[in-house]
């Protein structure tokens, strides 16, 4: 029997609306799994430890604990010896119940790990376990924000913010800009040229947004200002989604000078004069620059009425010509690799010969 093509009145919103209540059923019976797993896994952890401590067990006890564990829970993964010494290592760095609850257990397994073998502190393995709970990072991001060392460029920035905004907002506007910004993405050559660096920039738009951090939106290059029948163009214009205002980034090679900061100052002005919506904040800018001094950047905010931060910038440099000649290439190197695997092949099958 076919079912009918007419659908009854209020079908459509019936179904998306279970597909919402199924995705989000979904999601958080997820989240408790995950939760009551890595309990567990600290759980386990940590009687490990005290075992270890208290009755003087050695490694090779956790080996026979995650083998007899592993006949008895054939095809259950988790349970190696690997996995049991990263769960006496949790329970070690995490011995407070409060914290595993509001924080370790809030978050994936494989974050907790990835933080446990790249961060050695624990005031800092804390800092970038909150910030991947706050800004939902994925295990891979993670790993790109610790091994671009975010914690200590966060916030770092020279500005003007106490001087030009409010409170709430100023204290949120220095947390979201960065010194140095790692743009590791991109090789560029000597010299260095600022509109090969924006348009270096554009072409990895979407690592340029992981590198801002979270709530930039994407507006334009080369966004053109008519002021009195003249065009002035901004080299990047953002808009931030927490603070709601305009973010003005303009790109310069070489050290920060001080007129820098009055033509931005002046883009500024102009974007909040053409572009700025009655519930908009007022807009920010920021200056990227390859290197600066913190008193010239002081005295060139100072007196400044618009918010304003400057920060630095990393680039991979492309090796001169002559350098690159005298480097193998990447053929070179696997035939380099390939005559090492079939050294050590020989080497290994001689050994067992011996046997």
């Amino acid at each position: 029997m076919e079912i009918s093509s007419q659908l009854p009145f209020g079908y459509t919103e019936l179904l998306q609306d279970l597909k919402t209540r199924i995705g989000t059923a979904q999601v958080r019976a997820a989240f408790a799994v995950n939760r009551e797993l890595v309990l567990l896994y600290w759980s386990i952890g940590k009687d490990i430890l005290r075992r270890q401590g208290s009755e003087g067990w050695g490694t090779r006890v956790i080996d026979r604990l995650a083998r007899d564990l592993q006949n008895e829970f054939p095809g259950v993964e988790g349970f190696s010896p690997r996995s049991l010494k990263y769960m006496r290592s949790l329970a070690e760095a995490w011995p407070e119940d409060s914290i595993v609850q509001q924080l370790i257990a809030q978050l994936p397994w494989g974050h907790n790990v990835r933080v446990l073998d790249r961060v050695k502190d624990r005031p800092t393995r804390e800092w970038y376990l909150r910030a991947a709970l706050e800004h939902g990072w994925s295990q891979n991001v993670l790993v790109h924000m610790i091994s671009g060392q975010l914690h200590a460029r966060e916030g770092k920035a020279l500005t003007n913010f106490r001087l030009t905004l409010p409170p709430p907002d100023s204290d949120m506007a220095q947390q979201i800009l960065r010194d140095p910004y790692n743009f590791d993405f991109l090789t560029l050559a000597e010299p260095l040229a600022e509109r090969k660096l924006e348009q270096g920039l554009l072409n990895h738009l979407r690592d340029l947004l992981l590198e801002l951090g979270r709530g930039f939106a994407f507006v334009g290059s080369q966004v053109p200002l008519i002021v009195d029948g003249r065009s002035f163009y901004v080299d990047l214009l953002f808009y931030h989604v927490r603070l709601h205002c305009y973010v003005v980034i303009e790109l310069k090679t070489g050290e920060f000078q001080p007129e820098y900061a009055g033509k931005l100052s002046f883009y500024i002005s102009a974007v909040d004069g053409t572009m700025r919506a009655p519930g908009d904040g007022p807009t920010m800018g920021l200056l990227l620059c390859e290197s600066r001094s913190g008193a010239i950047v002081e005295y060139a905010l100072q007196n400044l009425r618009q918010p304003i931060g400057v920060s630095t910038y990393r680039v991979t440099r492309e090796l001169p010509e002559p350098v690159r000649e005298e480097l193998p290439s990447v053929e070179d190197l696997l035939e380099v690799v390939s005559r090492l695997r079939l050294e050590m092949e020989t080497l290994r099958q001689a050994s067992f010969a011996k046997e």
